[in-house]
């Protein structure tokens, strides 16, 4: 089975074009593709177009491979799918046009990898490729993590311990490219055997924002003292108390609007998509006891913290102590 069988594409094919905003991700699909069997017999050429510049692109699509009847183009940075494209490549752009428009007859493979916000659709060269290449989107939403890499596991044939892989996602933050990082590292330590709870523990630190959010997870259930404690472990280590305040504030932000829209009679899978949250994120958040009223309030006390302490009026993190003990 094939890498791109994460994203709904079964079928394999020596014409493709990825797309999606994260290059960590691209990369990491492109390289797992060029490695399949199909193209264990084919010559890898690398191109950036970025760096290497047309020409070289140019060159890998009409010349013949020394090492072996076909080659495999691997081509990062295809600039010229967007709309800045300068005008000393308009000609190069033009002669790269013509290839495309024969590329069913094209011998050689092709990976394109294209980690752009969005191409330029209303050029003539971004459709040729649409339309003969198989089109491969990454594009993940922060609630699709779980399921992307349960299938990204499923595929390489990687075990996850119950619980393991909700444990990795936690403490990646929910971000995409943190937590594809965490696994290729766990899926190398394990060496095939199962990755389990311990093993993400052992390896994988909780994130800086994971911290700062334990000190107000602490206080709002009613553990002041332990919240003030991981405070001052925090101060101690060198964050600086708007660092701190600028995640409280993003937590306390997300807890009022998951409040408000399930006020609104928006069920937990809506408030997940309507936010493009991560499902237990998001019933974290409806599991707080602190009323939307005095979520409010909260949020407004860090705003008016966070400008203080930026402003200079404040300095001494006693002031954001002092706020921690009254909630």
């Amino acid at each position: 089975m094939t890498i791109l069988s994460v994203f709904g594409q079964a079928k394999p094919s020596r014409a493709v074009l990825i797309t999606g905003p994260e290059a960590l991700l691209n990369d990491y699909v492109a390289s797992a593709y060029c490695h399949e069997p199909q193209f264990k017999n084919d010559d890898l050429v690398q191109v950036d177009c970025e760096q290497d510049g047309l020409d070289e692109l140019l060159a890998a699509l009409m010349e013949n491979s020394l090492f072996s009847p076909q080659k495999l183009i691997l081509v990062k940075n295809p600039y010229f799918l967007t709309s800045k494209i300068p005008q000393k490549d308009q000609a190069k752009v033009k002669r790269l046009q013509q290839i495309f428009a024969n590329l069913p007859q094209l011998t050689d493979a092709l990976v394109m990898v294209a980690s752009y916000d969005r191409l330029d659709q209303r050029r003539k060269i971004t459709k040729l490729l649409k339309k003969y290449c198989l089109l491969v989107s990454t594009a993940i939403k922060p609630y699709q993590l779980g399921d992307f890499f349960k299938k990204l596991s499923q595929q390489e044939g990687v075990q996850f311990e119950s619980g393991a892989l909700k444990l990795l996602l936690e403490r990646s933050d929910q971000v995409l490219a943190t937590a594809l990082n965490n696994y290729c590292k766990l899926k190398y330590i394990c060496d095939g055997q199962k990755i389990t709870q311990n093993l993400v523990r052992q390896n994988i630190d909780r994130s800086l924002a994971q911290n700062i959010f334990a000190i107000l997870e602490k206080s709002l259930n009613g553990q002041v003292e332990q919240g003030v404690m991981r405070l001052e472990d925090q101060l101690r280590e060198g964050v600086s108390p708007a660092a701190i305040l600028a995640v409280f504030a993003s937590q306390l932000e997300f807890q009022v609007c998951v409040r408000t829209l399930a006020q609104r009679g928006r069920s937990e899978m809506e408030i997940t998509k309507q936010l493009a949250a991560h499902p237990y994120r998001v019933k974290l958040a409806l599991r707080e006891r602190a009323n939307l009223t005095k979520l409010r309030h909260l949020l407004q006390g860090v705003i008016e913290l966070d400008f203080n302490y930026k402003n200079g009026t404040y300095q001494d993190p006693i002031f954001l102590k002092s706020w921690l003990l009254g909630i």
